[in-house]
């Protein structure tokens, strides 16, 4: 006989697999309706190489990747290794960077970062988590976005718009940037993660807004949510 403790686990069980099921429903619409609007994902920020991709993603904290490129575009020309910012110094990469927001503290982080690159690894952006977590400036989703489109190494990284939407799309519960990561990578297969973080970034910025949609009118939200009716609340990342 089948007692009370045993039920519950069972129907446990079976709640967990029918919410799995719904999950894996809604990454399958996500993932097509994406690749149907966005079937390129081209890398918004413009580079010369691994190093001046490293400092344009440290230079978007922020601030939009238009106004990142439109500085940029002046300085990789003639500035593009770790040894250039270094013998710049702080002041002169102040007056290079001073039309993006917080441009003293990004400053100093880039000279820093450079001196570290320079000395620690022989000029070389080092091509693991570990290490370039490690260097000035650099926390996880500037490591992630290097890995992914510097290296070709597969990352979920997780901005303000990937935060918001994973939410409107009941992916995530929306606790941290931390737990949006893991839920998105468990619920994603490891190949799609760095365009699908692409994709759900042009996605946010043009269809599902901050102060638009709120979970309540553009095609995923309504695919995956057709009968919503109140606004989905999201925290901050």
């Amino acid at each position: 006989m089948v007692n009370e403790k045993e039920i519950r686990i069972i129907f446990d069980e079976r709640f967990a697999e029918l919410f799995l099921m719904n999950e894996k429903e809604k990454a399958k619409i996500i993932v097509k309706t994406l690749n149907k609007i966005y079937p390129k994902a081209p890398v918004p920020l413009k580079s010369k190489n691994i190093f001046t991709l490293l400092i344009s993603v440290l230079l978007s904290a922020q601030c939009t990747d238009v106004n990142v490129n439109n500085v940029t575009k002046d300085i990789y020309p003639k500035y593009y290794k770790p040894e250039h910012f270094v013998k710049l110094g702080r002041k002169k990469i102040e007056k290079l960077i001073k039309k993006i927001g917080i441009f003293r503290i990004k400053a100093k982080s880039i000279y820093l970062m450079s001196k570290q690159v320079l000395e620690k690894h022989k000029g070389k952006v080092p091509r693991t988590f570990e290490e370039l977590e490690k260097l000035p400036g650099v926390g996880h989703k500037t490591a992630s976005v290097v890995m992914s489109q510097g290296f070709g190494y597969p990352a979920f990284a997780v901005d303000t718009h990937i935060h918001r939407l994973a939410q409107r799309w009941g992916l995530t519960n929306g606790k941290n940037v931390i737990q949006t990561e893991k839920d998105l990578k468990r619920i994603f297969p490891k190949k799609t993660w760095s365009k699908l973080h692409l994709q759900i970034i042009f996605y946010g910025r043009e269809y599902c807004k901050a102060r638009d949609c709120y979970g309540l009118s553009c095609k995923i939200c309504t695919t995956c949510y057709p009968n919503r009716k109140k606004p989905v609340i999201t925290k901050k990342a």
